[in-house]
């Protein structure tokens, strides 16, 4: 459309669909046979596989046409025919993907998703709509995430998950019905934590999950009786602000010396 705002440094391949509503940044690359509808916020250095359709109208039937969006950050990758809806609701309005991010081809991301920075989410990921998933997430493939679930920076789910509660932040989730199943070790060495940070965090999981206090009690024990860190405070506020409930724990005495 002529109305669209488009960088001069955007390449847009052939039988791509434009409408009026559009901005693309600096760089970004459109393939073939991909639909940008109206509402779609697209940063710079971005690539969007064949078939992919951006910002279509919510699959809520509550949305009655309102002004919305989707907003898509610099340096990320949508592969081949991944849909991804506007926001609606009038409080939000808004679908969010971060910077730096993969999203793998036939990815679903329902309307109203916020999806943070570096986060990975694997071929045939399905997500309803309100889903929040935290930086440097990987969410690996044909996994279904329930509408309003909340997947925490650094955590890693397994594939072929049913994801109908919080996962908390650096943890790996896996088995049916979905369970923690030790920290996210590697992935977080990769990302340049220490031995002594990673051992701090798969401490306060044991006490979490493994100490048989409840969830309320094990996280005042940590507060009053383990030392001060980031790590600490994102585990703890995160248990505390979890509307749908964390997932379950798992008996890891086998599972979780792997640091």
């Amino acid at each position: 459309h002529p109305n669209a705002k488009i960088d001069h440094h955007v390449t847009i391949e052939p039988f791509s669909t434009i409408y009026a509503d559009v901005e693309i940044g600096q760089g970004s690359w459109i393939g073939p046979n991909v639909t940008v509808m109206n509402g779609a916020r697209i940063g710079k250095n971005c690539k969007i596989f064949p078939g992919a359709v951006i910002s279509a109208t919510p699959q809520d039937l509550s949305y009655v046409g309102e002004e919305s969006y989707v907003f898509i950050g610099d340096n990320t990758i949508i592969r081949e025919c991944c849909t991804i809806n506007k926001g609606t609701k009038k409080e939000n309005c808004k679908t969010i993907i971060g910077t730096d991010c993969l999203i793998m081809a036939y990815v679903h991301l329902g309307h109203d998703c916020v999806i943070g920075n570096h986060v990975i989410l694997v071929n045939t990921v399905n997500l309803a709509g309100h889903v929040h998933i935290d930086d440097w997430a990987i969410v690996n493939g044909s996994t279904a995430i329930q509408q309003f679930v909340h997947i925490g920076t650094h955590a890693y789910v397994a594939g072929g998950s049913l994801v109908r509660k919080d996962v908390p932040p650096f943890v790996k989730a896996a088995r049916e019905p979905l369970s923690y199943e030790g920290i996210n070790s590697i992935g977080l060495r990769r990302r340049g934590f220490s031995n002594e940070r990673i051992i701090e965090v798969q401490n306060l999981y044991r006490i979490v999950f493994l100490s048989k206090m409840n969830t309320s009690r094990a996280l005042e024990y940590i507060e009053v009786e383990m030392p001060f860190s980031e790590e600490r405070d994102e585990i703890i506020n995160f248990i505390r602000n979890s509307k749908n409930g964390i997932i379950k724990g798992f008996n890891l005495d086998e599972h979780d010396s792997e640091v």
